[in-house]
């Protein structure tokens, strides 16, 4: 039963005369892993930032929980439930990871400038609450040992992870992966792969992916849309997309047949 918890319907998006997406439709069930693969300029991050609020489509509609997105600010669409893990790690080096992964909250810190620097009774216990949900999150990512690290000291693949927990810190309901192991080594890759399969099963976060290394796309993805040219050429599970003739010639030829024995 169909029960998809994001919608893009006829999504088109045009910066001058160049069209970065054209007439793209897919949806994300609830507590799916949809990926999202194409050649660099095929559309992938254009479509990450059309759901994120970055860009406004000329064409074209994204409903989340059947909520309209389009038209509305970033700040706004996170509170909605919408969050990133970026490619270029955005943290705050000279804080340490518990105060990155606090910076996550913000979207649920809901008093007032002056009752914070009053720090009021009411202030006091919602830092408890949030602090509470961000302990939970450094234990569920094992950086439990680097908690009072400043973020510029760590290693790259705790970084990462990191970013994951800052994106997961915001409790969403969809969750955007945008290359989340580019530039890790085999452990890191394995690790990365393992958290993000525990968010789908432990946290329930419906996840959309877009990642190059295709052995972890067929190893973790339910189903997968291929871009060329910001256009849809195929859509389904990794099996149909792998042996789909438009996407070997277009864009993953005898890398993917030879995933797809391995």
């Amino acid at each position: 039963m169909s029960d998809p918890i994001l919608e893009v319907s006829q999504l088109s998006l045009s910066f001058g005369g160049t069209k970065a997406i054209r007439d793209v439709s897919f949806d994300v069930q609830r507590h799916e892993l949809f990926a999202v693969i194409g050649p660099n300029g095929a559309g992938k991050t254009s479509i990450f930032n059309c759901i994120s609020g970055v860009y406004e489509p000329q064409v074209g509609s994204i409903l989340l929980d059947g909520e309209g997105l389009l038209g509305e600010r970033p700040e706004n669409i996170a509170r909605k439930g919408v969050a990133r893990m970026f490619q270029n790690i955005e943290l705050f080096d000279n804080l340490t990871v518990l105060d990155n992964l606090m910076l996550g909250r913000t979207t649920h810190m809901l008093y007032s400038v002056l009752a914070a620097f009053a720090f009021t009774p009411g202030v006091r216990k919602a830092e408890r609450e949030n602090r509470a949900v961000v302990e939970e999150l450094i234990d569920f990512l094992d950086i439990e040992s680097y908690r009072a690290y400043p973020v510029g000291m760590l290693p790259y693949g705790v970084k990462k992870r990191v970013e994951m927990g800052r994106a997961l810190a915001m409790e969403p309901s969809l969750l955007l992966l945008d290359e989340p192991v580019a530039g890790m080594n085999v452990e890191e890759t394995e690790d990365m792969a393992r958290f993000i399969l525990d968010v789908r099963a432990e946290l329930g976060v419906s996840m959309i992916l877009v990642e190059h290394d295709m052995g972890l796309v067929m190893d973790l993805a339910d189903r997968v849309m291929v871009l060329d040219f910001g256009e849809r050429i195929s859509l389904g599970t990794p099996a149909v997309v792998q042996s789909d003739p438009n996407v070997i010639r277009a864009y993953l030829g005898e890398e993917l047949d030879a995933s797809s024995t391995s």
